[in-house]
């Protein structure tokens, strides 16, 4: 058996990212991407290497999107509306919220170039409906055989990861993540799990960042420094994620600095963005959540809406404008008016992916000459500030993930082609994991089979299982009991199980044969002491009504056999199939005990029923394990004498 990884995009590059993974005949295709430097036929995965024939419902399973950035759903509406597929789709609720947002957000930027549409707003509203959201450490049941799961990711609102499950074999696929916590978001979170694989993103498969603190003060003194020089700030950036982050960020700075120089948002779609990360606080970091009671962290004081009549508008400003990487749309178009002025600033935050203007400032000095398309050319003579604040993590948050997880394979897609093969060399030989980097088309191959380990016994453990486990199970007779004479009522007659098992612990250990423990010596290893937490309740049974009111009033002194006997037989016929042990003083069902009380003043008694007449009372413990059983016993003990016959 093996893992098949067809790597439709994000294959050595960054963009388009779309992987499907092939479990035990089960076909899950994650993300559905674009590329935002290309147009024609490269901008989207080749779908036909999926189906020849075009019949994708029958060949997928299901599609997973991990989060809502165009490079990972961006060709999902053409997929669904214009290949045809129907089957399921599963991503968050905020991705399923915010990627109508930036889907037809682009859509707009391709109509505005002139370029052939994709698809249409009525088609996105239709692929969205197709969608099943999903929370986040919800296990979703594809089908009988398939499940997945998703964890926090960070990076931006509603980012997940998602685990995959079919049989004994699991793989996780991280999308983008970060392994820091920002100001609005935290850091990815994920269980420790047995994987057989783990797909993860490197985008920063080199970078070691400094720190966080270190790159805001340098971003505040560059803006700074430029609005203070009357120059304009244009910062192009995607209207969900590093917008609210940065926007966080000024905000907070131009009210301790108390200055009256504008922010803007290029468009109403961040401050549509806005009001979904009200609506969704619950998905942003622990400091915006504990504040939000007090303040909204997204109630910006000093960012206000940007109108194209002000671009030309004597006077210093910082403008927010979308698109990110200026691949198109209001940011080119500022562009265009701001780059040649020395006295200007254009801030990159993040990732600008090849073949778009923001990687060419990138990658050129200043000044430059950019050819923004085959008639148009801008000199460049404004200052370029490159700046890390992006939202992935950076290579020691890919080793400290694959660290954590420790998966058997690891396949690196999202990065570029020598920088993955740098980081795949890591992988390698400081983690002692084999790694994969597949360019785009190419499959990666993973065998798996379910292993057999042989484990060691420890002494103790060895011995434990030598004494005997008795359990000891009465069965009534068939015949009725008559309480008026004890003496003639039918003994039950007794079954002795010896139910014998070996409860140990198993211990896992780098370079060490596993082995299985005693508890009590792992215990004794962990320097720890053994707690356990026990219920306790006394119930009190009248009788003063029933049929045994008779037996009571002619035999006082009747001993407590005779109640406890009274008690075998209704738990017996109540719970047939369990063992009910009868050990003379006291009654057992796995951790429950019953027994009659005879203290006058019984502290597990509630104190308006102390020594009521004509009242027995039934001690009962037991431990957290056996809750639910316990409260099923005590109701069949209040009612044991309330009927009447």
């Amino acid at each position: 058996m093996a893992i098949e990884c067809l790597v439709l995009g994000a294959g050595q590059e960054v963009g388009k990212s779309c992987v499907v993974v092939t479990i035990n005949d089960k076909k899950i295709m994650f993300d559905c991407g674009m590329h935002m430097g290309y147009s024609d036929n490269r901008r989207y995965p080749d779908f036909s290497l999926i189906s020849k024939s075009g019949d994708f419902n029958n060949s997928l399973t299901c599609i997973v999107v991990t989060h809502f950035h165009l490079d990972h759903i961006g060709a999902l509406p053409y997929f669904t509306e214009v290949c045809g597929y129907n089957g399921p789709i599963y991503m968050t609720y905020p991705t399923k919220a915010l990627a109508p947002l930036m889907l037809e957000d682009n859509r707009k930027v391709v109509d505005r170039r002139g370029e052939e549409e994709q698809f249409s707003s009525e088609q996105i509203l239709e692929c969205m409906k197709k969608v099943t959201a999903v929370d986040l450490k919800q296990t979703v049941q594809v089908d009988k055989d398939l499940q997945i799961r998703a964890y926090y990711a960070g990076h931006v609102l509603g980012a997940a990861m998602f685990y995959a499950r079919v049989g004994d074999a699991a793989i996780v696929y991280t999308g983008d993540y970060n392994m820091t916590p920002d100001r609005h978001l935290g850091a990815a979170q994920i269980d420790r799990l047995q994987l057989d694989l783990v797909i993860t993103e490197s985008t920063y498969a080199t970078t070691y960042r400094d720190s966080k603190y270190a790159r805001e003060r340098e971003f505040l003194k560059t803006v700074h420094k430029c609005v203070a020089g009357g120059g304009k700030v244009l910062i192009p950036t995607f209207a969900l994620g590093r917008a609210q982050e940065l926007c966080m960020l000024l905000d907070d700075y131009w009210e301790q600095m108390n200055l009256k120089v504008p922010i803007y948002f290029s468009a109403g779609l961040t401050l549509q963005a806005n009001m979904y990360y009200k609506m969704l606080i619950n998905w942003t970091s622990q400091k915006v959540k504990h504040t939000y009671a007090t303040r909204n962290a997204f109630d910006f004081k000093h960012v206000c809406s940007f109108d194209r009549s002000l671009i030309n508008a004597p006077g210093p400003c910082v403008l927010f404008a979308t698109p990110g990487m200026i691949s198109g749309g209001f940011s080119l178009e500022v562009f265009k008016q701001w780059a040649p002025y020395e006295s200007n600033l254009i801030t990159l935050p993040g990732y600008c992916v090849a073949g778009t203007i923001g990687h060419k400032l990138m990658s050129a000095k200043t000044p430059v000459r950019i050819n923004i398309d085959k008639d148009t050319q801008i000199d460049v003579r404004c200052q370029i500030h490159q700046l890390s604040f992006s939202p992935h993590t950076d290579a020691k948050g890919i080793l400290d993930l694959v660290k954590f997880l420790s998966p058997k394979n690891v396949i690196l897609v999202h990065g570029e082609k020598p920088k993955i093969a740098k980081l795949k060399e890591k992988v390698q030989s400081e983690l002692g994991i084999q790694c994969f980097d597949p360019a785009n088309n190419e499959t990666v191959s993973i065998p798996f089979t379910t292993h057999y380990e042989k484990v060691g016994a420890s002494d103790a453990l060895l011995r434990s299982t030598l004494s005997p486990n008795l359990k000891f199970l009465r069965k009534c007779s068939e015949q009725g009991s008559d309480f008026s004479d004890l003496d003639a009522r039918t003994k039950p007659g007794l079954q002795v199980f010896d139910d014998r098992m070996a409860e140990g612990i198993l211990m896992v250990q780098r370079n060490q044969k596993t082995k299985a423990l005693h508890q009590d010596e792992l215990m004794a290893m962990l320097g720890v002491e053994s707690h356990e937490i026990k219920f306790a309740n006394c119930c009190p049974v009248d009788i003063a009504n029933s049929d045994t009111r008779n037996a009571f009033l002619s035999q006082p002194t009747v001993d407590k056999s005779f109640w406890l006997h009274l008690l075998f037989e209704k738990l017996s016929s109540k719970f047939p199939e369990t063992s009910i042990q009868d050990c003379g003083e006291h009654l057992q069902i796995e951790s429950f005990y019953v027994s009659v009380c005879t203290k006058e003043m019984c502290p597990h008694r509630t104190a308006s029923l102390q020594c009521m007449p004509e009242t027995v009372y039934f001690c009962c413990t037991w431990t957290i394990a056996d809750e639910k059983l316990a409260w099923e016993i005590i109701s069949v003990i209040k009612n044991l004498l309330l009927k009447e016959e």
